[in-house]
């Protein structure tokens, strides 16, 4: 089985999801979003698989949602998603990927579905 986590060693519950995986015997590809962000077409797959929209994994409060004007209901999904791959700090975090499944690590507890 394969594991991916999109992880940013600076924040809480991405160190304690990664700790979760390790201490459920799961080595992940660690992928540090931040450096390496998920293209598009990664990022659609994932929120297809979460069913989510992309602003239900926006962090709306971060600069760049407001610099971006990403508020505004007229913008597409494309449009979104493609906010998120050229500004990833807005990808809510931590998202593990395993053998076709989702899970976003909020609390870190929700990974366990997906083991």
């Amino acid at each position: 089985m394969t594991t991916k986590i999109y992880h940013n060693p600076r924040c809480s519950k991405s160190r304690q999801t990664l700790a979760l995986l390790q201490e459920h015997h799961v080595e992940p590809e660690i992928v540090e979003y931040l450096k390496t962000p998920p293209s598009a077409a990664e990022l659609a797959g994932i929120l297809d698989k979460l069913g989510l929209e992309p602003r239900q994994l926006m962090r709306t409060q971060e600069a760049e949602y407001k610099d971006n004007g990403l508020a505004d209901t007229a913008l597409t999904r494309d449009q979104l998603i493609a906010a998120m791959v050229a500004h990833p700090k807005l990808i809510e975090r931590p998202i593990v990927v395993r053998d076709g499944r989702v899970a976003v690590g909020r609390p870190p507890e929700n990974v366990l579905d997906i083991l």
